[in-house]
């Protein structure tokens, strides 16, 4: 059975920070991609924002550019993208002057459609243009806003920023985004739970025996040295992206997929976490930081030598969590990221437990299955078969493995294509709400503050390796390790 596509109703998506590199890296090929597909309806548009001083046919140049690069050569009709140009538009404001914003609001007011408000800035200015956008009385009915992490450095600056959009917009317009949750594979881990009689049953602590969540990346902070020495890898990624899979990995069966109804679920989850704080987060806890090495065929600097100051931001989080109900129990869940290492990938990784009598000569080994976020999306199942041929019963541990590419021979849409049109179709389902955000940061603020008061800097690893030797002690003294894929 295939499922219907939900048509999209004529809409006007401002993207501030249109000229920046989110933009330009994703936003604009995402568009692109849907209106190449056939979605999104004749009247969309789409105004690019920001300070620089462009006019229109600039900042289609600009596109064009940003879709050459970002968009596959095969994937690039010339003729569609001329076409997508056309709905193009843009107005040089500033988020705290006035020049600028009557010619966004008489653009907005040609047509009676919806309006999408892309916030594609610094956190700083979500608070300062939703005020503005309030002033100019641009938000109605059919407004939504949409917020990229991060919401706040902590729980207190989470609560203000919420607080003052939340005077101008109410929760059911504004659309915090975590692209994770956009993920093919992601969604997928819905499916198998809730879709198949298979894996609910065995989804509790007398049948697996620990989760790994790792978000790895090879790459080391690049041009955002500036941003990422203010944040470190648990504001960066442990506080949402890895946050939000573990809720999906480990919340209960919701009533509905209806947005309420799955994000009721997360919040128990975050809930549920047992505190980390200055008690035990020497013992639960590893933060790292990189030191020079090599990585994709080559030596590279360590992060101290990017930054060009002494710092002890953490560029590797490795965290031992447990969620104490009655499904979770005595289960860890071992969350992982870190900078410069081995290989980008992540991946949730569900690890069963043994079997509890082996009738073979040697035991065999326990079911596993792999959620693969990136690359290569897909899924694997660990399984025990027997090694075919005669001479005796030899088991091999092999997987079922169902790739996406292969599975379903078509182009994987990046997350943002959902996401984008979800906001427009006003489904919520993938969006964090307030009180998940604020939530978490309630569980994390702890741990940050522990680290600060022990006046411990990270642990140096070398780049190109799998973060601190701690890190794997962290798993190894549970009789444990951490799985770095086959």
């Amino acid at each position: 059975m295939t499922s219907r596509v939900i048509p999209v109703e004529p809409f006007t998506l401002v993207v501030f920070g249109g000229t920046g590199d989110l933009s330009r890296r994703k936003i604009l090929p995402a568009l692109f991609h849907r209106d190449a597909a056939g979605q999104l309806p004749v009247e969309a548009r789409i105004i690019g924002v920001s300070r620089r001083v462009l006019d229109r046919e600039a900042f289609r140049g600009f596109a064009r550019e940003a879709l050459t690069d970002h968009v596959a050569a095969a994937h690039l009709d010339m003729s569609l993208l001329e076409k997508f140009l056309e709905r193009i538009d843009y107005i040089a404001a500033d988020a705290t002057e006035d020049e600028g914003w009557s010619r966004l609001g008489t653009l907005l007011e040609q047509r009676d459609d919806i309006k999408v408000f892309y916030l594609a800035t610094t956190p700083e200015l979500f608070a300062p243009i939703s005020k503005r956008l309030g002033s100019q009385g641009l938000v109605g009915r059919n407004t939504r806003i949409v917020l990229e992490k991060p919401i706040g450095k902590n729980f207190q600056s989470a609560l203000a920023v919420n607080s003052e959009i939340g005077k101008v917009f109410p929760e059911d317009s504004i659309y915090r985004i975590d692209h994770y949750l956009g993920k093919e594979t992601v969604q997928n881990l819905m499916a198998l739970r809730f879709a198949n009689a298979l894996f609910e049953p065995l989804w509790t602590a007398a049948r697996i025996d620990h989760v790994q969540i790792s978000v790895a990346e090879e790459l080391g902070v690049e041009g955002r040295a500036g941003y990422y020495d203010t944040a470190g890898a648990m504001r960066d990624m442990v506080q949402n992206h890895i946050l939000q899979l573990l809720c999906l990995v480990a919340m209960e069966p919701p009533t509905s997929i209806a947005a309420d109804s799955v994000r009721d679920e997360k919040l128990k989850v975050l809930k549920a976490l047992k505190p980390i704080n200055t008690s035990n987060a020497s013992v639960l806890t590893v933060r790292g930081q990189y030191r020079a090495g090599a990585s994709a065929g080559g030596a590279v600097a360590g992060y101290l030598d990017e930054l060009g100051h002494p710092s002890t931001t953490e560029t590797f989080v490795a965290i031992k969590a447990e969620i104490g109900n009655w499904r979770w129990n005595g289960v860890p869940f071992y969350l992982r990221t870190g900078k410069r290492l081995p290989s980008r990938v992540s991946e949730i990784m569900v690890q069963f437990r043994a079997v509890p009598h082996s009738v073979f000569d040697s035991p065999p080994e326990p079911n596993r299955l792999v959620i693969r976020l990136q690359p290569d999306e897909g899924v694997k199942l660990w399984l025990m078969i027997k090694d075919p041929g005669p001479g005796g019963m030899r088991l091999q541990h092999v997987p079922l493995d169902m790739s996406f590419a292969q599975a379903f021979s078509v182009r994987n849409p990046d997350a943002y294509e959902r996401l984008i049109l979800d906001v427009v179709r006003g489904n919520q389902t993938l969006f964090m709400r307030r009180d998940e955000v604020e939530a978490a940061w309630t569980w994390i603020d702890p741990i940050i503050e522990a680290w600060q008061s022990s006046n411990e800097a990270p642990k140096p690893y070398v780049a190109g390796t799998w973060g601190p030797s701690a890190a794997v002690a962290l798993t190894e003294r549970d009789g444990r390790s951490w799985y770095e894929g086959a």
